[in-house]
């Protein structure tokens, strides 16, 4: 044998992918997220009219700025220049979920350099305000983009009149632009630069309290995962407690039973040795003396292997390095020999034919599945057609996996069908079940010669 500025951007999403998606996630990590991040979605849709939206803006406004110079004038080349900054400026905008901050402070400087409306600055503060939750910066940003928005919205009203839009609002209908006449204005020049400033504080405002909102929107949402998470953990909780206290249940009225009636048996057949020695030196006394040793041995076998299962069901941590692979519960050549001479010692006739290669590199799991499948085979055969001849063919090799096939015939009269136990979920049924859960497969069943067979192949994984 061998063996992922003004619209809002979204709710929050997992902190892994350094923004947030719109229903409830994971809760950010402190390993992941620094503790002013706030989860916050780049939505697409919003990308998607926030970079037009603020391109369009700073062509306008450059456009307008425009209208002041000559063709031919240096001032007019600069404006070709701004004009040729502005048409990939909202494009900047894609960068506000990773570099929120870096993506604020260059829009408020291309603001203030070049003639551009401050609509981009504002839906960078927005977009800031959401992710960003230390209140230093906070007032530092919307000190900034109030600066901006001043400065760019005061320098277009303090414009000649058919370089300004806000000379366009406060111009008569039909008077500048396209109408070939000069703009005629409805109020003085310094209504319209009051008007430009108390607008470019309603802006900033604006687009405060909104990056206030979505940030505060993302904290619920966070704080509701939480919430979440912690109940179904406390439901978790509640049903390994109820679980644990059924197993304590079960484990005393197991040693208040099947214990109780094996230590009777064990001394039932110590008994019945002492009564067998006392008829005298015949074989059949000591025959009779032998059976009964056995069945005390058993008996005392079965009551440990009692008493370890109902301490596996007191102590989960303890069942699971239990039920762990061991040398013992696991296909080696020694587990395997001992098996056969059990089988054998108790009187049955058992022909065997092993071919079991490169052992030590079969998985344990693996392993374990394998020897409790010729374990139970063996079992099965003894309890249902006890005294009958049974036969075992193993064979394990990484090219074919492990291939385990037991037979034995079926008694003629009395007796249950193998496999078919009284109690339910256990034996063959178990064993199916097992063996389907590592990838195997397992069949059982009688021919037409009323011979039971028991077949498994397991995957080799090493």
């Amino acid at each position: 044998m061998t063996t992922q500025h003004g619209a809002p951007d979204g709710g929050p999403t997992d902190p892994r992918r350094g923004a947030a998606a719109a229903g409830p996630s994971p809760v950010p990590s402190a390993n992941t997220q620094n503790a002013d991040d706030v989860p916050v979605a780049t939505r697409t849709w919003c990308t998607l009219v926030m970079v037009p939206s603020a391109s369009f803006m700073c062509l306008a406004q450059t456009s307008f700025f425009a209208q002041q110079f000559d063709k031919d004038s240096a001032g007019f080349m600069l404006m070709v220049l701004c004009t040729l900054v502005a048409l990939p400026s909202g494009l900047l905008l894609s960068a506000r979920r990773n570099h929120p901050e870096l993506t604020f402070w260059i829009a408020c400087a291309m603001v203030v350099v070049f003639p551009f409306d401050s609509l981009i600055a504002l839906m960078a503060l927005t977009s800031l305000l959401a992710r960003r939750a230390d209140r230093t910066l906070t007032i530092r940003a919307v000190a900034a983009a109030t600066i901006a928005t001043l400065v760019s919205q005061i320098r277009d009203a303090l414009q000649p009149a058919d370089a300004s839009l806000w000379h366009t609002v406060f111009a008569k209908p039909h008077t500048g632009g396209d109408s070939g006449r000069p703009p005629v204005m409805m109020v003085e020049e310094p209504t319209v630069v009051v008007t430009a400033a108390i607008a470019s504080l309603v802006f900033v405002a604006g687009a405060t309290l909104i990056g206030l909102h979505i940030r505060s929107r993302a904290r619920l949402r966070t704080a509701n995962a939480l919430a979440d998470a912690a109940k179904s953990k406390a439901a978790t909780l509640a049903s390994d407690l109820n679980n644990q206290q059924l197993a304590d249940a079960i484990a005393a009225e197991a040693h208040d039973t099947l214990a109780h009636s094996l230590s009777l048996m064990a001394l039932n057949a110590a008994a019945l040795k002492a009564e067998a020695e006392r008829l005298g030196d015949s074989p059949e006394a000591r025959s009779l003396a032998a059976k009964a040793e056995d069945i005390r041995r058993q008996s005392a076998g079965a009551l440990d292997e009692a008493h370890a299962i109902i301490d596996m069901l007191r102590d989960p941590v303890q069942a699971w390095e239990q039920l762990a692979p061991s040398d013992d519960t696991s296909l080696t050549r020694e587990s395997l020999d001992a098996l056969i001479a059990d089988v054998r010692g108790s009187g049955t006739t058992l022909n065997t034919w092993i071919d079991i290669r490169q052992l030590s590199g079969l998985d344990e799991a693996i392993g374990k599945v394998a020897y409790r499948a010729i374990q139970e085979g063996l079992t099965n055969a003894r309890r249902h057609a006890p005294g009958a001849p049974a036969s075992l063919e193993a064979s394990a090799a990484p090219q074919t996996g492990v291939h385990i096939h037991l037979s034995n015939p079926m008694p003629e009269h009395g007796g249950r069908e193998p496999g078919a136990q009284a109690t339910h979920g256990a034996g063959l049924p178990g064993l199916a079940a097992r063996v389907d859960a590592v990838g195997g497969r397992c069949w059982y069943g009688v021919d037409d010669r009323r011979l039971f067979h028991v077949d498994v192949w397991l995957p080799w994984r090493g």
